[in-house]
């Protein structure tokens, strides 16, 4: 039995011609600025106004005295949609989405997790695992 894909994501064979162009520039500029950071910074949180899990990542960050880049791209109740764009290209489901050499580690309960474990500063003191790109 083959293996499941480690996400599904619908395959650009199975979508019209017609309306790739609306898929591919979906907040484009939102995405390709997250992944400007992505490249450019040791750790980066995208985030949103009034979440707490965003605030608990950036103080956990600051607590440890960690320089971090912060995108932050509405609140509850604006941006949402453009929001969305982040969600569907990582595939992570809630903010923050906190990055560390070019990778997702998840959200502020588990960047809490990776630093209790002493994951984070060797994902931090490693070298990067290649760019982030769309």
């Amino acid at each position: 039995m083959a293996e499941a894909p480690f996400r599904f994501v619908l395959d650009e064979s199975r979508v019209h011609p017609s309306v790739r162009a609306v898929i591919r520039n979906n907040h484009r500029d939102l995405v390709e600025r997250a992944i400007k950071a992505i490249n450019q910074y040791d750790v980066v949180v995208l985030g949103m106004a009034q979440n707490p899990f965003c605030r608990r990542a950036r103080r956990i960050l600051e607590a440890k005295g960690i320089p971090y880049e912060y995108i932050e791209e509405g609140s509850y109740l604006s941006k949402w949609r453009r929001r969305n764009a982040l969600k569907m290209w990582t595939g992570w489901p809630t903010f923050p989405m906190v990055f560390v050499k070019g990778i997702l580690i998840g959200g502020a309960e588990d960047l809490e997790r990776l630093m209790a474990s002493g994951e984070f500063e060797a994902l931090l003191r490693g070298g990067r695992q290649g760019e982030a790109h769309d």
